[in-house]
C-alpha cells in the first residue's frame, strides 16, 4: 500500500497562499514559514504530518500527495480547511 510523508502550510486566503509559495521559492525554509504562518497545529513541527496513506487526508490532499514529485512545494491547494501549500517529503507506492 502507498504511503506518504508530507508537510504543509494552511492559511486562509489563497493570496496569502501565492504570497508564502513565492518566500519558498525565492530560498525560505518551507518550516520556518509554517512556524511563523500556518493556522494548523501541524506548525509546530514545521508543518509536519507525519506518514500516512491513501484516503486518511482529504481528497484535496491525496490527489497532489500522491502524484506531485517528491521535494516539490504544491499550491495553493483549497480544501474546506482554507488554502495549503504541501510539500511531499516522500512516498513509496
Amino acid at each position: 500500500m502507498a504511503k506518504a510523508t508530507a508537510r504543509h502550510i494552511l492559511v486562509s486566503s489563497e493570496a496569502k497562499c501565492i504570497e508564502l509559495k513565492t518566500q519558498i521559492e525565492q530560498g525560505a525554509d518551507f518550516a520556518e514559514v509554517a512556524k511563523k504562518n500556518s493556522s494548523c497545529p501541524s506548525s509546530r513541527q514545521g508543518g509536519d504530518l507525519g506518514e500516512f496513506g491513501p484516503g486518511m487526508m482529504v481528497p484535496e490532499f491525496d490527489k497532489v500527495v500522491f502524484s506531485a514529485d517528491v521535494g516539490s512545494v504544491q499550491g495553493p491547494v483549497q480544501t474546506q480547511f482554507g488554502y495549503h501549500l504541501l510539500e511531499v517529503t516522500s512516498r513509496t507506492d
